[in-house]
């Protein structure tokens, strides 16, 4: 397994991207401006985006796995790695999803903590409803890790 930093063309990873953020102009606020990583074993599973918030906080803005891949482990190791790379100048990573029982189950098992949340951020800042499963997501719910 090997984990890479992404410095250039990191547009090439958008089919991943959208598969944890479906719309491209969000996408596209934070991915220049982010650090991407790329899990591979063998082939590409996972990628993630971090962003630098303040000087002790830094936020997970998108982590995905190719469906085939999703439920192996792979972005859990991912978080990890993540982590562990930020933990000496950050105190703090958040990560914000919508509110579905198996994703912040999911980011629980990653040692993240519920914190707070964004009213109607869905549907304030998305073109067209957004669906995990059956569930439209409304609010943002942000989660923190201590690193």
């Amino acid at each position: 397994m090997i984990i890479r930093k992404i410095i250039e063309n990191k547009k090439q990873f958008l089919d991943l991207l959208l598969l944890a953020d479906e719309q491209e102009n969000m996408i596209d606020r934070y991915l220049e401006s982010g650090d991407m990583f790329a899990l591979y074993d063998d082939d590409l599973k996972t990628v993630c985006v971090v962003i630098a918030i303040d000087k002790e906080t830094c936020e997970l803005k998108n982590i995905a796995s190719y469906k085939k891949y999703q439920g192996k482990g792979y972005a859990k190791t991912l978080i990890k790695f993540v982590s562990d790379y930020y933990k000496n100048n950050y105190k703090t990573m958040l990560v914000g999803t919508g509110e579905t029982p198996t994703i912040l189950s999911f980011y629980e098992s990653c040692g993240f903590e519920k914190s707070h949340r964004v009213k109607n951020f869905f549907t304030d800042h998305y073109d067209h409803p957004i669906f995990e499963g059956n569930i439209q997501l409304v609010d943002m719910i942000y989660l923190k890790k201590d690193l």
